[in-house]
């Protein structure tokens, strides 16, 4: 199994993803409410899941693309630590927001038989220079185990 060297995965740190512009569709909201079972909120308000989706999309990036940053062996070789998510107001529907990303930290770790990139990822929403959210997401690049 290649492992990339730990100074090979550190040069991503402060990678800048494309950035761009992203709007929650009423139609879209409606289908991410549904789909986990809440009610609709109030006056457009979107559902907070939308965070999910809309950092990614609306910052030019895939869930591919961050796994080849990240050099990731297989799309099976990663592992989730946390989603944390800020919300500064509320995400609305059919409002236009900008949106950028960056790779925050990578750390190797080297801990009980497993040897991880852990990497951390963040993302700014926006509106007419006012924060709206943030999203800051740390997944593990699982490099394999070993014998002690």
């Amino acid at each position: 199994m290649f492992i990339p060297s730990e100074e090979s995965v550190k040069k991503i740190i402060g990678h800048e993803f494309p950035g761009g512009q992203y709007s929650i569709g009423h139609w879209e909201n409606f289908l991410l409410t549904e789909c986990t079972g809440a009610e609709a909120l109030p006056d457009g308000i979107a559902h907070p899941v939308a965070l999910f989706h809309v950092s990614f999309l609306g910052a030019n990036t895939s869930i591919g693309e961050m796994f080849e940053l990240g050099k990731a062996s297989s799309e099976f070789s990663i592992g989730i630590e946390s989603y944390e998510w800020e919300f500064f107001k509320p995400l609305m529907e059919e409002e236009r927001y900008q949106i950028s990303g960056k790779v925050l930290s990578v750390e190797r770790i080297n801990k009980n038989v497993r040897l991880y990139d852990r990497i951390s990822f963040q993302f700014d929403i926006r509106k007419a220079e006012q924060d709206i959210a943030r999203s800051t997401i740390i997944w593990h690049y699982n490099r394999g185990r070993y014998d002690r």
